[in-house]
């Protein structure tokens, strides 16, 4: 299929005998200027174009700071045909666009194929399975979810953990551990080991046998404890089902604090001792089941006029009947109170009753939303906010029966109402720096002690913030994304970075080209001890990772293959997937 050339069409643009490589990245919020800039500063010789709205996000720098580095900049509202050929899409080598929608970027795409078939097309995408159509475009992309990247720095933060080692991939959570607290079913492959005080990385898979607990493995979180049995899992199961009634349970012990409950109180305390009295004075020997046969039924109005009764008896015969006409309408009305109570916060998504130990994240938008469905995965008791009832994570969270509470962050009865006081952290991570930060104070007003994890835009000013207020956290998206971008524009496909000591692992997605080295040949020849390691694999035709390939499956054009790589490793399997 040849590129369409309308009459009217922008004519490519003379590059002068340049022969850099041109990379394009089109965008309009933080990330197109962290991007820029990391390629700007990268060692490899190219020309970087910048494409923008005319009107950005007020927090992002001026772009026009990276003309000096030899970055051109140019302006256009809408990514059509004649945007990207002022812009000298045709020939280039990679184009990125990091739009903050996903249409946007789909039809940016459909309109660069245009002008350019040969292309490296990296797509920023919060729905992946949607980017997947970018394949049907053009053979050479990468579909990336900044949120996906940057929530597993936020979730591990909040989780007091010292580096990032969570990341979500083809729907499913995987994190670093000790091979000790993990279960045998849920090591994907084992990273590094440890010997007379040599690390090893990425070595040869050791025998079950041989395995040490403090081997490092990349596992996959499934929310269950490494020691659970299939009875535990079935009790887990039917704890699940009973949670209605559980909330219902909450809401009644809730109901009980209140007003309501004071009266039912004092009105009960009233009527055992006036049954006592009763059952003291009235000249009768009563036993156990006697006195309190005799105090229910006067309590309830059942009792007659004893006229022969010493005057005590009669006094606390009197006060028992009173207390007993308003005790039933008391205890009737707790119970509507309570049933009234759990069908609302069953129905709103709020937390019933009190929490503790659990994590408080407010935002719920595309970063909120996966760092929620991971703490989910962790097991990890979350309770969510925000101001928008039909914020993108809401229904996310109601799936998986995570309380939600709609309203302002930055009020404190909004954080009340989330028991922040008892919580094991709040995580901020809406889009609007002001709320968060707002939050982040409000919540360390309450509890001084309180581990907060702050996401703002602007990296410079997180800094300070994070140093300024003693946040325990705070960074930007932009700034942990960024490099990943920029390795998948420079032919790199990284979804993780995991340090081990003072090196670094990557976990990235090799895809294997018609008539390349790899294209025929058995899995087990990625593998390579010290370099590279197969983690999972899907071919061309399946929409879904096998997570336990055969090694001995031969390899065809098409197939992806996911690995944890060294640097060099990964390059090295880079071109020996090229064709």
């Amino acid at each position: 299929m040849s590129a369409v050339t309308r009459p009217d069409a922008v004519p490519p643009r003379d590059l002068g005998g340049d022969t850099r490589p041109h990379l394009v990245v089109c965008g309009a919020d933080a990330l197109v200027w962290t991007l820029a800039e990391e390629l700007a500063n990268s060692r490899h010789r190219i020309r970087l174009t910048v494409i923008t709205p005319h009107r950005i996000r007020p927090d992002v720098p001026d772009l026009k700071l990276l003309e000096s580095r030899g970055v051109e900049l140019r302006q256009a509202d809408r990514l059509d045909e004649r945007a990207f050929r002022e812009a000298g899409l045709s020939g280039a080598t990679a184009l990125a666009l990091v739009m903050p929608d996903d249409m946007v970027n789909l039809h940016a795409a459909l309109c660069a194929r245009e002008v350019e078939e040969k292309l490296r097309v990296v797509v920023r995408m919060f729905n992946t399975g949607l980017g997947g159509s970018v394949s049907r475009i053009f053979p050479d992309y990468v579909v990336l979810s900044d949120a996906q990247m940057a929530a597993p720095a936020f979730v591990a933060a909040a989780l007091g953990e010292v580096a990032p080692t969570h990341f979500r991939h083809d729907r499913r959570t995987l994190y670093v551990a000790h091979r000790g607290d993990v279960a045998d079913r849920d090591v994907l492959t084992t990273l590094a080991t440890e010997t007379a005080g040599e690390v090893a990385v990425l070595p040869v898979e050791p025998d079950p046998g041989a395995a040490e607990a403090d081997d490092l493995v990349l596992a996959e979180a499934t929310g269950r404890p490494p020691g659970e049995d299939v009875t535990r899992r079935l009790l887990s199961r039917a704890g699940r089902r009973r949670h209605p009634l559980t909330a219902f349970g909450r809401a009644l012990r809730a109901a009980l604090n209140r007003k309501l409950g004071v009266a039912v109180v004092i009105t009960l305390i009233t009527t055992v001792l006036a049954g006592a009295v009763l059952n003291a004075w009235d000249g009768t020997e009563h036993d156990l089941w006697e006195s309190i046969y005799v105090t229910l039924m006067t309590a309830v109005g059942s009792s007659d006029v004893e006229e022969q009764r010493n005057a005590i008896a009669q006094a606390a015969q009197l006060v028992l009947t009173i207390a007993g006409l308003a005790l039933l309408p008391l205890i009737t009305a707790a119970v509507v109170d309570g049933m009234v109570n759990a069908r609302l916060a069953l129905s709103q998504g709020r937390p019933s009753g009190p929490l503790d130990d659990h994590i408080v994240l407010v935002g719920l938008g595309n970063v909120g939303t996966q760092a929620l469905r991971q703490l989910h995965d962790l097991g990890v008791r979350v309770v969510a906010i925000d101001q928008n009832a039909d914020a993108r994570g809401v229904k996310s969270a109601q799936k998986r029966g995570i309380p939600v509470i709609v309203g302002d962050a930055s009020q404190e009865e909004t954080l009340q109402a989330a028991s922040i006081a008892t919580c094991r952290a709040l995580v901020v991570l809406s889009t609007n720096d002001p709320v968060n930060l707002q939050a982040a104070l409000h919540a360390r007003a309450i509890r001084q002690d309180l581990r907060v994890v702050l996401r703002l835009f602007d990296d410079d000013f997180a800094q300070r913030i994070e140093s300024a207020f003693q946040i325990n956290t705070s960074r930007s998206v932009s700034r942990l994304c960024a490099p990943v971008f920029a390795a998948a524009l420079l032919e790199r496909n990284v979804h993780a970075s995991i340090p081990v000591g003072r090196h670094a692992i990557l976990v990235g997605t090799v895809t294997v080209q018609p008539q390349s080295e790899l294209d025929g040949a058995p899995l087990s020849e990625v593998d390579q001890a010290g370099l590279a390691k197969v983690i999972a694999m899907s071919a061309s035709s399946d929409e879904w990772m096998d997570w336990r390939p055969d090694p001995r499956r031969v390899l065809a054009a098409g197939d992806q293959i996911l690995v944890a790589a060294r640097q060099r490793g990964l390059r090295a399997l880079a071109e020996r997937s090229r064709g």
